[in-house]
């Protein structure tokens, strides 16, 4: 069946996006390309992608007190017809061996329709991370379908879902606040809003997208974490094929130095649309902020 509009708040759904969805949905019937895939070593890797930053907010005294951060960052798992199961798995255990301080979701948890087995999967797997504390935003995918069944589930596994609003760690980084800006591509990303909702000294944001920087800039945002580019998903050594939006195509993976704030861009777990990745490896970040 054809959706003629998208069934969650998601704008840009177009009726040509519905007709391939519809195709999508007869051609994987069975999930039989992540069964497939799940067979394949190469396809079911994770790495894991570290960085230490220093971010100041200007008092030097508490900065020398405080504790350092240890921030993971995991984005576009794409649960569904596509993504090996084995290859969230490894990046799942990935993430519990970490135990961080806080696990950072960056959207897109589903493939096409979210059900109810996909959203039971996307709470164990979230749940099974020992991180204090857990948040998340949304991405496209998941405002194209029923988002409120997977922030039900995200709520369940522990985690705050962040629509233009903010957290404040608790001690002994309550310096630090994790902003989260809603899907820029089709949400409703108001930057005014999620930083208002926050007066910590040192602010990381988070957006689906890139393309949610310029509701960031000039805010005072230490870092951006964002994912959706998939680093084009189809590479060549040289670089991506095809990555949407210009943001996306300028910065389509890894760590950026901007003018006062880094963005990190993930190409994140699982596949949309073909099944298949190449020069793109799936990617688990953890961040030390000192």
């Amino acid at each position: 069946m054809i959706k003629l509009k998208c069934p969650g708040r998601g704008g840009s759904f177009s009726l040509a996006r519905g007709v391939v969805e519809a195709l999508q949905g007869v051609l994987f019937a069975g999930r039989w390309p992540a069964r497939l895939l799940d067979r394949v070593p190469a396809a079911t890797r994770v790495q894991l992608i570290e960085h230490e930053l220093t971010l100041s907010d200007g008092d030097a005294d508490a900065a020398a007190e405080l504790a350092p951060l240890r921030l993971a960052f995991i984005s576009d798992l794409h649960i569904g017809p596509l993504t090996p199961p084995r290859l969230l798995d490894n990046a799942f255990q990935l993430l519990a061996s970490l135990a961080p301080d806080v696990l950072v979701l960056g959207g897109d948890y589903v493939f096409l329709e979210v059900n109810d087995g996909m959203a039971r999967e996307l709470e164990e797997r979230v749940a099974a991370v020992p991180a204090r504390t857990k948040l998340a935003v949304l991405g496209n995918h998941d405002l194209w379908t029923h988002h409120p069944v997977i922030e039900r589930a995200l709520e369940r596994a522990g985690c705050r879902v962040l629509i233009n609003d903010a957290h404040r760690l608790p001690p002994p980084h309550d310096r630090f606040a994790i902003v989260g800006i809603d899907e820029p591509w089709t949400g409703r990303a108001d930057g005014g809003r999620a930083f208002a909702a926050t007066d910590a000294p040192i602010k990381i944001a988070v957006s689906h997208a890139p393309e949610g920087l310029p509701f960031v800039e000039g805010r005072g945002a230490k870092l951006l974490l964002c994912g959706h580019t998939h680093g084009g998903q189809i590479a060549l050594p040289k670089g991506p094929v095809v990555v949407h939006g210009p943001l996306g195509r300028r910065w389509p993976s890894g760590l950026h130095h901007l003018a006062g704030m880094d963005l990190f861009v993930s190409r994140g777990i699982g596949m949309v649309d073909i099944p298949l990745r190449a020069y793109a490896p799936s990617d688990v970040s953890l961040f030390t902020l000192r």
